[in-house]
């Protein structure tokens, strides 16, 4: 009997594929709009389409019904790689990206919403292109297997499983009690905040194709943009301001957002990790803005502006630049770097380790010098004043040592492909933190073209190392995984 359910695993990939292939068309009125050449992106969904179709349709009537972990796990990581495989094919057909590896690695930036580059003149792509481009990154958002989730019941399936394998954070508390309806509800809520900052954008005098993109790559805490300098393209403090809301909402809990439109809140003022969250980002910009007016000639509105900007969009991962901070000063550049590590909210779109992780990191380390004075003493660590299973810290230890693990081997990995000491540790951290750019060579005004090709290989596996979570890709390489029960 085989260790996997390789008929329903196979089913799920075509189902995502078909999904992905879809998405691809959602670009075509564009290219039509502009007169653009609609073979690449026309022949680029059928085949992905009609790829996955015959793997979804014929296998979903003879797969086993029943979805075990194991198999979750790995639908999960292939779910990316294989979408982000096809997804390389309107890049390749189009001749906007010629080069696989470059193809394969805007490609998994995109869906793994990292935002990392390697492209010198975004502008010059053809605007379907473009939207695609976006569009992986707000496919990507919410998660491809949340998505599916929304959709299993058609293959007569669960997705408690996947949801499982995909959540982000530490927990995922439900909106309903069948994850299907959550993973509805979420969806919901984040096509309303991207139409209503669309909407916003376009109030601002931005173009409504510019505003559609920002809106799904903020939405997505991903930070691709049309323009060749990011937001700093836009001098206007209104397109500043309403993007910085949206990259903060879509760095908060979407299940705090959906306590916000039910007015529950209590629940949202209550939150500890969102009160953390927000009084970090607070006092960071005050701070910051406060060192950065010293050094510049500008008004201290504008300071304050970049500042508020930069600390919100490298803390939700989202990546997007209005102003170079690695010029600001070496010191407030370590303090950016430092920002690398924080993340969003569990539940958001944004990546990196997570405000709960570090809040549950903190008090456990603090708690231990109280257990050494009362060695029988049972004090465990709480969460929004309630005890939470010693399992749960345990795992949040783990997932930090190996965090850091992780960064250190890639960036002596990366040191000796070739690269600097600064970018070699700055683009391992921000590829792991699915945040974008980085300091040194890749820094806000650079991209990464010029990363050695092995290197981008090893930078598209941590970004979605760091997308999925560490255990969800990492599990695939242990022997007991695949080891016969």
């Amino acid at each position: 009997m085989s260790r996997f359910n390789v008929k329903l695993i196979a089913s799920i990939l075509g189902l995502l594929l078909v999904i992905s292939g879809f998405g691809m068309l959602m670009s075509l009125p564009f290219t039509l709009y502009y007169r653009e050449d609609w073979m690449p992106i026309t022949s680029s969904a059928a085949i992905t389409i009609f790829t996955g179709l015959p793997l979804w349709f014929f296998l979903k009537k003879s797969a086993p019904r029943e979805l075990k972990k194991r198999d979750g796990y790995l639908v999960v990581t292939l779910g990316w790689i294989v979408m982000s495989l096809f997804g390389t094919l309107p890049y390749l057909l189009s001749g906007s990206i010629p080069n696989f590896t470059d193809a394969f690695f805007e490609t998994i930036s995109g869906f793994t919403t990292t935002g990392a580059s390697i492209l010198n003149d975004i502008e010059s792509l053809p605007k379907g292109i473009l939207l695609w481009r976006s569009l992986t990154q707000w496919i990507g958002g919410m998660g491809i297997i949340v998505l599916a989730v929304a959709i299993l019941p058609i293959l007569g399936i669960g997705g408690m499983q996947l949801f499982v394998a995909e959540a982000p954070g530490i927990s995922a508390e439900k909106l309903k009690p069948r994850i299907k309806d959550t993973a509805k509800r979420l969806w919901l809520i984040y096509v309303g905040l991207t139409f209503l900052e669309t909407i916003l954008l376009v109030l601002g005098d931005m173009s409504f194709f510019d505003a559609i993109n920002h809106s799904l790559t903020t939405m997505a805490t991903g930070g691709f943009s049309t323009k060749n300098n990011s937001i700093a393209f836009y001098d206007s403090a209104y397109i500043h301001y309403i993007i910085t809301l949206f990259m903060f909402l879509a760095g908060t809990s979407f299940t705090l957002t959906y306590f916000i439109l039910k007015r529950k809140f209590k629940k949202v003022i209550g939150n500890e990790e969102f009160v953390i969250y927000l009084v970090f980002i607070l006092l960071a910009t005050v701070l910051i803005t406060g060192f950065v007016h010293s050094l510049t000639d500008f008004s201290f509105e504008r300071n304050f502006r970049d500042t508020l900007f930069s600390v919100v969009s490298i803390i939700t991962t989202t990546g997007y630049v209005t102003e170079d901070f690695t010029a600001w000063s070496p010191l407030i550049t370590m303090v950016f770097f430092a920002l690398l590590f924080i993340g969003g909210m569990a539940g958001s779109t944004a990546g990196g380790i997570k405000v709960v992780r570090h809040i549950v990191l903190f008090k456990n380390s603090f708690l231990e010098m109280k257990r050494q004075l009362h060695p029988n003493a049972i004090i465990p660590v709480r969460l929004n004043s309630r005890a939470i299973q010693g399992e749960l810290t345990y795992h949040v230890l783990a997932f930090m040592i190996i965090y850091f693990l992780v960064f250190a081997i890639g960036s002596i990995i990366m040191a000796g492909v070739g690269l600097d000491f600064t970018t070699a540790l700055s683009v391992v951290a921000t590829s792991l933190g699915n945040v974008g750019p980085g300091m040194g060579n890749v820094s806000p005004v650079n991209n990464f073209s010029a990363i050695p090709d092995v290197g981008k290989w090893i930078l598209s596996f941590l970004m979605l190392l760091g997308r999925l979570e560490l255990f969800t890709v990492l599990i695939l390489f242990t022997p007991f995984f695949w080891k016969r029960e």
